[in-house]
């Protein structure tokens, strides 16, 4: 006994780490060697559970699986992420809430022979919704050709941390892409870790979709790539999207609200101005707080949708941001149908409304959501409530003054 065990930690692991450098070595191997980059070992404790394990996984091999259990297997997968992010452990600030992402891809749209890029990819959840999209947008009827396409030469990323680049491959083989395409490293200092499954990418992409890390930081090494200069990682991020995207290339991301209304410092005018003169951004939608509390972020985010090839004229904005959002109450597909029923006329609502350059370059370029046909929430108490709370606020200040009172008294008698 152990003799297994010690095989897998040692030599198996070691074989699998090494694929990539094997001459001539192909994507599937690449991508293997990168899976698993960052295991030393088998967690399992024991060989006996090892084995039982390996038997298990040998009854759904690639052979003896169709489609619809690969489906299965890819939501098992993110089901496991999500636990991370509502545990607050590593994969947690990786994990951008599902619902979001499908109404951001929805709202994008690519097609089969378009390029899809996440230069921040995390868990790789935008491009693993992009990928589910496009399949379902090609039924019963995809050529051979379209699905070689779409597995092999649509999707791109980018993803820093050593942990989750790894589970990235896994989450996008599982869903069905054969070649993932995500270079290992620092997008915005641009250090590279392992780039090897990054060959033959363009330089600029059809569609991107991201969600930039909130209150991120970056030095003086990263903002020398960029013309506006600041350690905000998520402006930083926004300037790197906007020069990656084709001529006519579209892209849905998630910010901050603070980049949206800052205009005290340079860098944040100067990148929204960039954002205004070289695409057409043509919708923000005002998210509710809390939607990203799942994965420990308590921040207010708004949707930033454009087009490469501006400038901008006039912005649609949608409210969401009056929807009550919990962790056992989350933000839903439901929660964007009016959004999907206005947007192709872009009509004004109670929810929607439309700004002008004119107006945001009035305002400094502060775009944060301000709904016209908002009412400020009344006061809901009864007069007996407002009298109670008077009643107590008044023995507070009575006993505050008993208080000074005696503190006086003391003092005066030494």
């Amino acid at each position: 006994m152990g003799a297994y065990l010690g095989f897998v930690n040692g030599a198996l692991l070691r074989h699998l780490r090494g694929l990539r450098e094997v001459p001539g070595a192909s994507a599937r191997q690449r991508v293997i060697s990168q899976v698993v980059s960052a295991i030393d070992k088998v967690s399992v404790d024991t060989e006996k559970n090892l084995l039982d394990i390996l038997d298990r996984v040998h009854e759904i091999r690639v052979e003896a699986v169709d489609q619809t259990h690969l489906f299965m297997l890819s939501q098992a997968y993110e089901s496991l992420l999500l636990k991370m992010g509502e545990k607050n452990n590593d994969g947690g600030q990786f994990f951008t809430p599902r619902q979001v992402i499908r109404a951001m891809v929805r709202v994008i749209d690519p097609r089969v022979g378009e390029t899809v890029y996440d230069p921040g990819c995390g868990t790789g959840g935008f491009l693993a919704q992009a990928f589910d999209h496009m399949r379902a947008g090609l039924g019963d009827g995809a050529t051979a050709e379209q699905l070689r396409i779409l597995r092999e030469e649509t999707f791109w990323g980018r993803e820093k941390a050593d942990l989750i680049y790894p589970i990235a491959l896994a989450n996008l083989v599982l869903h069905g892409i054969d070649q993932p395409h995500i270079w290992h490293g620092n997008t915005l200092t641009r250090q590279e870790v392992y780039g090897g499954l990054f060959v033959g990418a363009p330089d600029e992409f059809d569609v991107e979709l991201m969600n930039p890390p909130f209150g991120g930081k970056e030095g003086r090494e990263a903002q020398t790539n960029f013309a506006y200069k600041t350690s905000a990682t998520q402006v930083l991020f926004l300037q790197h999207v906007i020069d990656a995207l084709k001529p006519g290339g579209r892209c849905g991301m998630v910010i901050d609200e603070g980049v949206l209304f800052r205009t005290t410092e340079s860098a944040f005018v100067q990148t929204k101005r960039k954002l205004f003169d070289e695409t057409d951004l043509w919708c923000i939608v005002s998210l509710p707080p809390g939607v990203f509390s799942s994965a420990g972020a308590g921040v207010k985010t708004n949707l930033l949708f454009f087009t490469k090839g501006g400038p901008t004229e006039r912005t649609w904005y949608f409210d969401l941001s009056d929807v009550k959002v919990t962790k056992k109450r989350p933000l839903t597909l439901e929660h964007f149908d009016e959004l999907f029923a206005l947007l192709p006329t872009q009509s004004d609502s109670p929810r929607s409304w439309t700004v002008t350059r004119a107006e945001f370059e009035a305002r400094g370029y502060d775009l944060k959501a301000v709904n016209p046909a908002a009412k400020a929430p009344g006061d809901m108490r009864t007069p007996i409530e407002l009298l109670d709370e008077i009643e107590a606020r008044g023995h507070e200040v009575d006993a505050a003054v008993a208080r000074l009172r005696a503190l006086l008294q003391t003092g005066t008698e030494s």
